[in-house]
């Protein structure tokens, strides 16, 4: 498959042939929905909790006579109807944690980098590279590499230290390595700027899960 790809300046070298798995129909979209569920599910920590009346201190007297108040009967002021009482049905700590299978985790991967790959969202870049480490050197390669505004993940083996400054204070703007780089950071960004040795990186993780 044909991917834009730019020289470590930010100017166009037109397109290249990469490896980049193909689909046909919807095959691996439903892997898809699968998997950043369940990513989006491990990083909850399942901690909320509240007392039910029974774990609220106090509320042993009755808090006002049965009959001739004119008001509903109350056994205790520890109820949820009572300020500083217990809370009905109210959350409890919890395992939100989801296990998707390796194939599936693979299929969804291969199938999202298709997909940004054929919607022309997955442009190569050569290297990153930055004579200093100044935002403002960074955002001028980016903005060739990228003219339109949205979100934008860097992706690439080992960034330099001058990058990773240059890269930080921009709005929008993400790094990753391309060894953690997951299914669901293929979906959200608008744009995905890889380097060329990243993409290579991708590929053999490709091939070994396939394996």
């Amino acid at each position: 498959m044909k991917l834009k790809t730019f020289k470590s300046d930010g100017s166009s070298s037109g397109e290249k042939e990469f490896a980049v798995p193909s689909f046909e129909g919807d095959r691996g979209i439903q892997a898809i929905k699968e998997v950043v569920t369940a990513i989006r599910a491990n990083k909850r920590f399942g901690t909320a909790s509240t007392k039910t009346r029974a774990e609220v201190r106090g509320g042993g007297k009755k808090p006002f006579r049965q009959k001739g108040t004119g008001m509903a009967r109350q056994g205790s002021s520890r109820s949820p109807l009572h300020s500083g009482g217990g809370v009905a049905m109210g959350p409890k700590p919890r395992d939100y944690s989801k296990k998707v299978n390796k194939k599936v985790k693979s299929l969804a991967f291969q199938r999202a980098l298709f997909d940004r790959a054929v919607d022309g969202s997955l442009v190569v870049i050569k290297e990153f590279k930055v004579a200093e480490p100044k935002t403002k050197l960074f955002i001028e390669v980016i903005k060739q590499v990228v003219p339109t505004r949205g979100s934008i993940l860097i992706v690439d083996n080992n960034f330099e230290d001058p990058v990773i400054l240059a890269s930080r204070n921009i709005a929008a703007l993400d790094t990753e390595d391309a060894a953690y780089l997951n299914t669901l950071q293929l979906s959200l960004y608008g744009t995905i700027v890889i380097t060329e040795v990243a993409l290579a990186t991708l590929m053999q993780r490709m091939e070994a899960d396939n394996s």
